[in-house]
């Protein structure tokens, strides 16, 4: 019941707010966010407002791993990898892992060593940072600049909404990170099978919101809790981005429920955010 009177709360707070505005219903939720329905954009809320994206920012790290190298080939994690701060998986300096396992561990757990790890291998730090901007650029990114790979917080490391969606649709014409993005759970090991690692998903809508299929969560005290959701149902396909919002999950329930009544004219009281299980508050993590 209380999930539901929050869900409601947002709802009715976010259009009283709007005045019903069709192009910002929940101007309330976030302080940016841009909503697309099958590839167009339908609602959206200071789009191009540039702000921290936290560990939004490690789409690009897996976008340019995923063009540059195989899966298979073998990365020794760095000293700056096994000390990189903030959400890890415990990675020491020496161990060594496959491409395709520290993607996972970067994706699903949102783990900055594994992120560190696979940009200290396609090149040096600053190396990889000048090709993430290139690669920003390339894709039409306008109002994005990157300063690390994780997405730490730091004064010249900031994205937008509408960029972030560009950034997202990139990846996700790759199968690799569809696949990723997707599970809850896998367990990673190094190429010795000595240390194994259990990673479970910081998406709290998989498993828990009908049709949802990524994409990624992030959060730092400077960028707040950040999400780029996607669900698919019936041949709907919602991608939804938000930056800095307090309560992204319930928020973002609320928003994709609203964006498949409006596609499929669906008594809303069938919605899928009202049964949510097991969502709670913002946790703090990335």
């Amino acid at each position: 019941m209380r999930r539901i009177i929050i869900i409601l709360s947002i709802l009715l707070t976010s259009i009283t707010a709007a005045g019903a505005a069709d192009d910002d219903p929940f101007p309330a939720v976030a302080s940016s966010y841009i909503l697309k329905i099958n590839g167009e954009t339908v609602w959206a809320h200071r789009p191009k407002r540039r702000l921290a994206p936290a560990s939004l920012t490690k789409i690009m790290t897996a976008l340019l791993v995923l063009e540059r190298e195989p899966l298979d080939k073998v990365v020794t994690v760095s000293s700056g990898a096994a000390t990189e701060s903030g959400t890890r998986v415990g990675l020491r300096r020496g161990d060594r892992m496959t491409v395709g396992n520290l993607l996972a561990a970067t994706l699903i757990f949102s783990a900055n060593d594994a992120c560190r790890a696979l940009a200290d291998h396609v090149g040096d730090r600053e190396r990889f940072i000048t090709l993430m901007n290139a690669r920003a650029e390339k894709l039409s990114m306008n109002g994005t600049h990157f300063s690390n790979p994780c997405g730490h917080d730091q004064p010249r490391h900031y994205s937008t909404a509408h960029d972030l969606t560009i950034l997202a649709e990139a990846a996700l014409g790759n199968r690799i990170f569809r696949e990723l993005v997707s599970r809850q759970l896998q367990q990673i090991r190094t190429v010795d099978g000595k240390r194994r690692f259990n990673l479970r998903s910081k998406n709290q809508l998989l498993g828990r919101y009908l049709g949802t299929a990524g994409v990624k969560t992030g959060y730092t005290p400077n960028a707040g809790g950040c999400l780029i959701a996607l669900a698919e149902r019936e041949g709907t396909r919602v991608l939804l981005v938000m930056l800095y919002t307090r309560n992204r999950w319930h928020a973002a329930a609320a928003m994709l429920d609203q964006a498949f009544f409006r596609k499929e004219k669906v008594p809303f009281a069938n919605s899928s955010s009202a049964e949510l299980q097991g969502i709670g508050n913002e946790d703090g993590g990335n």
